[in-house]
């Protein structure tokens, strides 16, 4: 256990040993792992030396850049002075009640209460049982139900799972499990036919309402939707989309529940999402760039609606994580958002880089198998289409999408693949240059994948 194992025996142990998240295990295991052994601004280093631009920062997560020394820093103090306390039978430690003061500085009037969890998909299974408490408390417990989208993500614990709107997830395990329904999502390119883009936003809004309908406004507790689809593609919506969820949840008596998971802590050029698109959830899960992964943390954002219910009228809330408000934790995500604010990586994002990746992933629009491009600060996608001037697209659009993935991994710049969308969620400090090269790698993967791919 002294000794530094070789290459081959680490691939081996994990082999043996590893079972990898969202993995197929028996072809991991024959291709071998690739190794991650370093990391530094926008770039990771390989156990064989390699280098790659993350582009993707980590899993959307690493908003300041990694080898960010005053984060370890703030975490190696922590501990000396107190390792772990949990926040159970009225306690609290000092970090975990100065990171909610400071999330709350930046969420708006509204949101200034703060649930701690450990991860994103435990900020979904909490707001989901807090939604349902908060019904019951105000005598309405038939509000049950939770109105979510297809091709949503929103975390991997049941739950979670099951509030996200993706088949292959829900054929494992039984999936949903009762209390959620699925309406469409705001993808224009795949769904929206001979509609502009604003009239299909508004008609897929006003499936929201459709559904309430069907349901039943005394049987629906809420309505969950990422402020822009991130797993799911980077799914940007219509600008009529998000004005009309606003019309339709203010009209009925429904919680609306923003997925900030992804889309918060400066990635769209504001703190949240929700605040780009100007609506004001009453619930929303918050992780990642948080503390931009250094460590695991997440949470949830609590209106004042909802705040009074839960603290005047539920009494115990029979829920909670051992690690909740984790100190090690807060202190370093206390540091990573004193970093955001001091650096200016809001503002960066929308006035500089931000337009800067956009017009990047805008200059692709020439070529031949590029159907759409969008980018909403630093959440960008490149659409592959067979056919651009009809939107068709390739028959098997998840190993076209691999194709193009591995061209760029083996460029050095990692991107994402879901399905044929190519995804860049670059951490925010970016360079200019950084953006050109990641560009540059993923336009010659298409050019190899016009010249070595026939349907």
């Amino acid at each position: 256990m002294n000794q530094k194992p070789t290459l081959s025996n680490l691939a081996a142990i994990d082999a043996a040993h590893h079972l990898h998240p969202f993995s197929d295990m028996k072809k991991l295991n024959a291709d071998g792992t690739r190794i991650i052994s370093s990391a530094d601004g926008c770039n990771i280093w390989d156990s064989t030396g390699k280098k790659y631009i993350d582009a993707f920062a980590g899993l959307w997560c690493v908003n300041v850049g990694y080898g960010r020394k005053s984060i370890a820093e703030a975490a190696y103090a922590q501990m000396q002075e107190l390792p772990y306390y949990n926040t159970f039978f009225g306690t609290t430690t000092q970090p975990t009640t100065l990171l909610a003061q400071k999330i709350a500085s930046h969420s708006g009037p509204n949101l200034q209460h703060v649930f701690f969890t450990n991860s994103g998909s435990e900020a979904s299974d909490t707001w989901f049982r807090m939604a349902r408490v908060y019904w019951k408390a105000l005598g309405k417990p038939t509000k049950t139900t939770v109105i979510a989208r297809k091709n949503g993500y929103h975390g991997s614990t049941v739950a979670g799972a099951s509030l996200g709107g993706m088949k292959s997830m829900h054929e494992q395990g039984q999936l949903p499990i009762p209390g959620v329904v699925h309406i469409g999502q705001p993808y224009w390119y795949a769904e929206g036919g001979d509609l502009s883009p604003e009239e299909f936003g508004l008609k897929v809004a006003r499936e929201l309402e459709d559904k309430i309908l069907e349901l039943g406004e005394d049987n629906v507790a809420a309505f969950a939707a990422e402020p822009i689809q991130g797993a799911g593609g980077i799914i940007v919506p219509p600008s009529t989309y998000w004005p009309e969820i606003k019309r339709i949840a203010a009209k009925y008596d429904i919680l609306l529940v923003a997925d900030e998971v992804i889309c918060g802590f400066g990635r769209l050029g504001t703190w949240f999402g929700h605040q780009y698109y100007d609506f004001q959830p009453d619930l929303a899960p918050i992780a990642k760039g948080l503390s931009s992964g250094y460590l695991p943390i997440g949470g949830v954002l609590v209106s004042e609606r909802v705040a009074k219910v839960m603290i005047e009228e539920v009494g115990d809330f029979y829920h909670g994580y051992t690690y909740s408000g984790h100190p090690v934790s807060a202190a370093a995500a206390i540091e990573n958002l004193r970093i955001i604010e001091d650096e200016g990586l809001v503002e960066r994002v929308r006035d500089d880089i931000g337009p800067y990746l956009k017009m990047a992933l805008a200059s692709l629009e020439d070529h031949e198998l590029v159907g759409e491009t969008v980018c909403v600060g630093l959440m960008g996608a490149v659409q592959i289409a067979a056919d651009k001037s009809t939107r068709r697209r390739f028959e098997k659009p998840d190993a076209i999408g691999s194709l193009v993935r591995n061209q760029c991994v083996d460029a050095g710049v990692v991107l994402r693949a879901t399905g044929d969308r190519m995804l860049f969620s670059p951490p925010l400090i970016i360079s200019h240059s950084e953006v050109d090269q990641a560009v540059e790698a993923l336009r010659n993967g298409l050019d190899w994948l016009k010249d070595n791919h026939k349907e």
